[in-house]
């Protein structure tokens, strides 16, 4: 129970954070991502504040035996950059520019969406949210298929 409370606890603070950094707006993150016309720094700045946060999370944890909710860490399994890592990456980063949309701040569009629906995006973010859950399953059929 503990570690679904830590869990629901982050993730608020993570959809705050991204709310309050208008990290929802996928205007604001294509304005970015638009480096010969309009460029708007904002999501840079918010990267660079995130960078010194997670950090310091980083040495905290070095200095801990195990995390708050788990008996051990887990260090991911696989080391190795493959075709898949790649793939997937080159997808995350053409749906990111495409729509300037990921999961986390789509989310957070919807939960401020359902909270408040007067000029929130109630179309782009569900949208986004079921195609990222068709593609998730997709590749769930595949990579069982791939193993078989």
């Amino acid at each position: 129970m503990r570690g679904l409370i830590l869990a629901l606890a982050a993730g608020l603070m993570f959809g705050f954070g991204l709310t309050v950094s208008s990290m929802i707006n996928p205007a604001k993150v294509l304005a970015f991502l638009d480096v010969a016309g309009g460029w708007d720094p904002n999501l840079a700045l918010v990267m660079a504040a995130a960078v010194p946060v997670a950090a310091a999370g980083f040495a905290l944890g070095r200095r801990r035996q195990a995390p708050l909710a788990a008996p051990a860490f887990q260090p991911p399994a696989a080391r190795a950059i493959d075709g898949r890592l790649v793939a997937g990456a080159a997808l995350f980063g053409i749906g990111w520019g495409l729509v300037g949309y990921c999961p986390g701040p789509a989310l957070a569009a919807l939960g401020v969406a359902m909270a408040d629906p007067k000029g929130a995006d109630l179309v782009g973010a569900p949208l986004f949210i079921l195609a990222m859950l068709i593609g998730m399953a997709t590749v769930a059929i595949i990579d069982r298929r791939v193993r078989k």
